[in-house]
């Protein structure tokens, strides 16, 4: 396979290679593999809500709030 890149993303590609000690194959390698994990990890929390509202678990607006100031605290 193989994919290009604008110079612009060329250069951040390689700048990050070389700072990971890494050639451009495994860092182009790693990056889309976190990609993927992500969108996994994204799609199955969208799942687990989908699930939580068709139970009837939701929350208030308060309450959404209440977490994020907890989380961000954290």
């Amino acid at each position: 396979m193989e994919v290009h890149f604008p110079p612009d993303l060329q250069a951040r590609i390689t700048e990050r290679a070389t700072q990971q000690g890494l050639n451009l194959d495994e860092t182009v390698q790693d990056v889309v593999a976190r990609f993927f994990e992500e969108e996994d990890r994204f799609a199955q929390a969208v799942k687990r809500g989908e699930v939580a509202l068709a139970a009837g678990g939701s929350l208030t607006h308060e309450q959404v709030g209440d977490r994020l100031r907890r989380f961000l605290q954290s």
